[in-house]
């Protein structure tokens, strides 16, 4: 009789061992925020390239992105046209008018002057879809060749900037050559687990691979 309680006592305990480390296949994880490792959108294949965490001033962190680009897009095509997607889960309450001009502010280091004013109609239609967002919240930009960029908040569409000229130049504020911080870029670009597997699949925040 104690032989058989010590059996399913350890047993017992075996399974809850397990439980606490165990992780949800086909997701990853940085900062306790999770990403699928695969999405399905609008009938094509989407796969996560890195995760990074963007921190304000180096202190205080801001949100988590997932990069993820179409299947067979490699980090380097990023701002040409192809199919990609950046989600933010932030960490702050942000208020939409202050996403939209930290935006406008990124968007001028990374264009001209011109291809600003000739993208200015379609920024001010997309800074007006904006909203307040709070901890634990997530936007969404995805751009498909011939469709445009889509906004989502929470996985619900806002809506949809055309143009793949201005995909190119938005995205260019967190991948292009002035972005809001480089070392963030390089992390979503060129992260370790990435080069090593070709996916990002068991990807931690540091760019290493878990075991």
């Amino acid at each position: 009789m104690a032989f058989g309680f010590r059996w399913i006592l350890s047993l017992a305990l075996a399974l809850v061992a397990a439980t606490a480390v165990a992780k949800p296949a086909g997701t990853v994880e940085l900062e306790g925020v999770r990403f699928a490792d695969r999405l399905e959108l609008d009938g094509r294949g989407f796969a996560v390239n890195c995760l990074a965490l963007l921190r304000y001033k180096r202190v205080f962190r801001a949100y988590v992105a997932a990069l993820y680009l179409g299947d067979g897009v490699s980090p380097a095509q990023v701002l040409g046209d192809v199919p990609k997607r950046l989600e933010l889960s932030y960490f702050w309450d942000l208020e939409g008018d202050d996403i939209g001009k930290a935006g406008d502010e990124m968007l001028a280091r990374n264009v001209d002057a011109e291809t600003l004013t000739r993208l200015r109609p379609r920024l001010e239609r997309l800074n007006a879809l904006y909203e307040d967002v709070k901890p634990g919240d997530r936007y969404s930009l995805t751009y498909l060749p011939g469709v445009g960029t889509e906004l989502a908040l929470n996985d619900t569409r806002k809506g949809v900037i055309e143009g793949a000229d201005f995909a190119a130049a938005y995205f260019r504020i967190w991948l292009g050559d002035n972005p809001i911080d480089a070392s963030f870029r390089d992390e979503l670009l060129h992260c370790e687990a990435a080069r090593r597997r070709g996916t990002a699949k068991n990807l931690t925040g540091d760019g290493s691979a878990l075991d």
